[in-house]
């Protein structure tokens, strides 16, 4: 009987039985498929072992006058600027207090309880105190967390030494507080008031969900405009040094009607405008969610409609709040929770002109969008989709597998980006029950291919600024893709444990059995960095199509009667075929490597069979 070559066809398809999915592939783990072959991923390391406070929402990557490579942090606690491995708190302030002998020391204790009666601090908020004098044995200058007492007007901080005596005192202090901290999860809440007034039951035990801190920041020339959603609008000036903190655009000299809330911002380089998305109604604090505003051609301050001014505001009709925005070719696309919009310069005196251009659709967050060669890709609600002039539902081969197992209280923390090496979309995303983001799903839009994966990434960032992609992790840090070929986020490096897994396939007619005595495994390992690199290729022979591997929990058998004896095979670089005793009527495949240093591609392996009867 001649060799028989398996060459499955690309991609992993979970959208029916293992049978079903015969001559293609049915599970994996940081794999992707180049060319039609599956190969592991590539490796990633941290840019420095600096951290950065918070859990990173937002990454932005520009490059100043004075060529400095910058990326902009959006935490939930801060805003940073990433230069050179280190991050520089450039988080704007939002008051700043003159405070007379504002500190209560307790003796043996580190916790110094501070009076001010201005308010406005939160549980968690950051402030600085200057020109303090020592009270109890303490100097309390510096940066300190704020954490509430329960008396009207104080605060407690932890001064990290304990006092030597019981006193108030600190002079003339200078406080300044940086703008309130946001939520780094999604917390349900419940209890009285959790749904909103007209809703269910309200204050009857209701469920909602605390949103989480999201930034959105774009460069404004080598500047950076920035802010949170439901927050004020931010402007980083790069000439005033990397040190200096952001400002409240409506402070800047010249500023004429800026909104003093949006949900989020985008910014046209073509065309020069700078948008607020949700913002509230010119001349008012209501906040319209359906409202778009923008600034004054080629000014970021000026936000007055005029004779003079092409500042303007519009008003979108499908939906019931703007959800996210994504600067496209000749246009500015604007996603509603139930509608896209492409928005187009006209001129005065319209200015802006909104176009609907898909009716029905869902986004399933502000950071569900990535961008790629002309084409937005977004995750919705229950689908995915494209918009490439049309909108479209996007073909998906685990579209069940995925959204069968979501956390649907976790939308905020979706994270999407391209790969464009690869032309690859990544997302991240919460499995059931989780409330941190411990899952990947990958489209190779030029493959047409997808794959999937467990990974944990908060943000992510494409940018032909940098050398590779770069995504944030739940440890406040930022790492590096495709850098080597191992788990590089921390001081240890660790091996990516990497493998993928075919559908089954009938051996011969798949009627009666056949015995494999040998195999051609085809596997290479270019660019690996152990020794002898290796990888395991497992035959998994069935009696039965189906019989094992429709529970998930069951890969190599829980129904022992129905699986035949299976072949565990080392692969080594240099191995050319491995004899093997196995038999039976329908075959799946695996291959995986677990160990350090090693990256790997399969090709098209070759199985060496003859009958063995129908028993």
């Amino acid at each position: 009987m001649p060799l028989k070559k398996l060459l499955l066809k690309a991609g992993v398809n979970r959208e029916n039985t293992r049978y079903t999915s015969e001559g293609g592939w049915y599970e994996c783990d940081k794999i992707r498929f180049r060319q039609g072959t599956p190969e592991k991923i590539g490796g990633w390391q941290r840019i420095s072992a600096s951290t950065f406070q918070g859990i990173c929402r937002s990454l932005w990557n520009w490059v100043t006058l004075g060529s400095q490579n910058l990326i902009g942090v959006g935490t939930n606690l801060k805003f940073y600027l990433e230069n050179g491995g280190e991050y520089n708190d450039i988080t704007p302030l939002r008051a700043t207090e003159t405070l007379t002998n504002p500190f209560e020391t307790v003796s043996g204790s580190p916790i110094v309880t501070v009076t001010d009666a201005a308010g406005g601090y939160k549980d968690g908020d950051f402030v600085t105190f200057s020109g303090a004098t020592a009270v109890g044995g303490l100097t309390l200058n510096g940066e300190y967390e704020i954490t509430f007492t329960e008396a009207v007007n104080e605060y407690a901080i932890d001064a990290g030494a304990n006092a030597s005596s019981s006193a108030t005192g600190g002079g003339t202090v200078t406080a300044a507080y940086q703008i309130n901290v946001g939520t780094g999860f999604a917390i349900p809440i419940t209890g009285w008031g959790a749904s909103a007034w007209g809703f269910g039951t309200w204050g009857v035990g209701e469920t909602s969900v605390e949103s989480i801190r999201l930034w959105t920041q774009s460069n404004f020339g080598e500047d950076l405009i920035f802010g949170p959603r439901g927050g004020a609008i931010y402007y980083w000036e790069a000439s005033s040094g990397i040190s200096s903190r952001g400002v409240e655009l409506s402070t800047l000299s010249g500023a004429s009607g800026v909104p003093t809330t949006q949900n989020c911002l985008e910014i046209s380089d073509i065309n020069r405008f700078v948008f607020a998305f949700g913002a509230n109604e010119f001349g008012t604090s209501i906040v319209n969610p359906m409202l778009v505003r923008w600034s004054d051609q080629g000014s970021a301050v000026n936000w007055t409609p005029s004779a003079t001014s092409q500042a303007g505001f519009l008003t979108l009709s499908r939906g019931s709040e703007i959800v996210t925005s994504k600067q496209a070719r000749q246009e500015v696309l604007v996603w509603t929770d139930s509608a896209l919009y492409a928005m187009q310069y006209v001129g005065a005196p319209v200015v802006w002109s909104a176009q609907l251009v898909g009716e029905n659709i869902s986004i399933a967050g502000q950071n569900a969008v990535a961008y790629a060669n002309g084409v937005a890709y977004w995750m919705g609600k229950d689908k995915f989709y494209k918009y490439d002039g049309r909108t479209q539902p996007l073909r998906c081969d685990l579209r069940k597998f995925i959204f069968d197992d979501f956390n649907t209280q976790q939308y905020d923390q979706i994270v999407s980006g391209t790969n464009e090496s690869y032309h690859e979309i990544w997302w991240f995303y919460c499995s059931t029950g989780k409330t941190v983001s411990d899952r990947y799903v990958v489209y190779n839009y030029l493959e047409d291919v997808w794959y999937y994966g467990t990974m944990s990434r908060t943000a992510w960032l494409d940018s032909g600024l940098r050398d590779s992609p770069l995504a944030a992790t739940y440890d406040s840090n930022l790492v590096n893709h495709e850098q080597g070929v191992d788990d590089n986020a921390g001081e240890e490096t660790l091996p990516i444990h990497a493998f993928v897994s075919s559908a089954e396939f009938d051996l011969e007619d798949g009627h009666q059995f056949a015995f494999i005595w040998r195999i051609l495994p085809d596997i290479r390992f270019d660019g690996s960095t152990a020794g002898s690199p290796s990888a395991t290729m497992t035959l998994l022979p069935l009696a039965n199509s189906g019989a094992g591997y429709n529970n998930p929990t069951s890969e190599g058998g829980s129904n022992t009667r129905a699986i035949t004896r299976t072949a565990v095979l080392p692969v080594e670089e240099y191995t050319g075929q491995i004899y093997t005793r196995v038999r039976g009527r329908q075959l799946a495949m695996k291959v995986e490597s677990t160990e350090a240093g090693v990256t790997w591609q399969l090709g098209a392996p070759r199985i060496d069979m003859r009958p063995d009867g129908r028993r």
